[in-house]
């Protein structure tokens, strides 16, 4: 089903910003702060996307009887 892709799409997106935030983290500078500020904002971000598209399947999941 299509949505399942959409899900696992999206929770490979927020892994990936995740552990990029993570290793930012380990730097130095003023550079990488903003930097890692915005990787974690990203990350809440996508988090939301993921969890609207986690509701959809559910929905339809529902709707299919499944």
């Amino acid at each position: 089903m299509w949505i399942n892709i959409l899900i696992f799409g999206s929770l490979a997106a927020v892994v990936l910003t995740l552990f990029a935030g993570l290793l930012n983290l380990g730097r130095k500078g003023e550079a990488a702060n903003k930097r890692s500020n915005k990787l974690m904002r990203w990350r809440v971000g996508l988090q939301a996307i993921a969890l609207v598209f986690l509701l959809i399947g559910f929905y339809l999941k529902s709707q299919n009887g499944g």
